[in-house]
């Protein structure tokens, strides 16, 4: 940052659903850091190659190298990801420096109104149609790409599918409630546990800049993350996993396909004594 312009570049993914969040993210910054923000939209390998099936290629890092690139190089000050999306570890010289609040963490079943008995739903998820196998065990799986209103468009017009899967944070975010033609289910958490991260955004930053931002977090939804993604790790996961984490208060809920939804009360269990728990599940 310039001292004598006064103003941060904030590296973005160009989705409309990833510049709704970096923009909420400006204005969190100028609010709390009193700084001006200027956005540096990029598109990422995941953006361009648009064709790919991300559970054939995986989808780590996928989303996020570009932008990092840019703060490892000194074009960006800090950079807006997906929680979601992020891969475990940190390239050397960066970090994540903080998680505001969360948004809705759940999962929404989008259906076309005309179905009452899907037959075919479009996610590439693992996680999604593991849960979602024993609700509607007759139904066969597609991919879908593109961005949230792509994909409406394409379960409401096109009917490429009977329904999807979306975020309700992304939903949320970027204001829409509903969408001609289609239904909006959303899925509580103790049905369908959320991927870790779900509906957080991840502030990542150079090393040396850490404190800096750390004033953007949000003590509670930093604390549910660092946990989620610490399980994530621990398991060896990426987002091509059928791996459900997510803490609410002092409830845990997990999901992996070996042991089916559990639900863990944690009060100040560490997170060894949380894995082994989780472990004796997947036994």
């Amino acid at each position: 940052m310039s001292a004598s312009t006064n103003k941060l570049v904030l590296a973005t993914r160009k989705s409309p659903l990833a510049l709704k969040q970096a923009n909420w993210v400006a204005q969190l910054v100028e609010s709390v850091m009193g700084l001006n923000v200027e956005l540096s939209p990029m598109s990422t390998t995941g953006d361009q190659q648009a064709d790919w099936s991300l559970q054939e290629k995986g989808g780590k890092g996928l989303f996020t190298k570009e932008l990092e690139v840019a703060l490892l190089e000194g074009r960006a000050d800090l950079a807006v990801h997906s929680a979601k999306d992020l891969p475990t570890e940190n390239p050397d010289g960066l970090v994540l420096s903080a998680f505001p609040v969360r948004e809705d963490p759940r999962d929404v079943l989008v259906l076309n109104e005309q179905v009452k008995d899907p037959q075919i739903l479009a996610s590439g998820s693992p996680r999604r149609r593991a849960q979602l196998q024993k609700r509607f065990p007759q139904v066969s799986w597609k991919e879908l790409r593109g961005n949230v209103e792509t994909r409406l468009r394409k379960i409401a017009v096109q009917r490429e599918a009977d329904g999807t899967i979306l975020a309700a944070a992304g939903l949320s975010r970027l204001g829409i409630k509903e969408y001609p033609g289609l239904t909006f289910n959303k899925l509580p958490i103790d049905e369908m546990v959320p991927s870790p991260g779900q509906a957080a955004i991840a502030i990542q930053v150079r090393s040396n800049e850490l404190d800096k931002f750390s004033v953007l977090d949000h003590e509670e939804t930093s604390r549910a993350v660092l946990l989620e993604r610490a399980i994530l790790d621990r398991l060896g996961g990426g987002c091509q996993v059928a791996l459900g984490v997510h803490l609410a208060g002092k409830q845990l809920h997990f999901f992996h396909e070996d042991c089916g939804i559990r639900i863990l009360d944690i009060q100040n269990d560490t997170i060894e004594m949380i894995m082994d728990k989780i472990l004796s599940w997947l036994k």
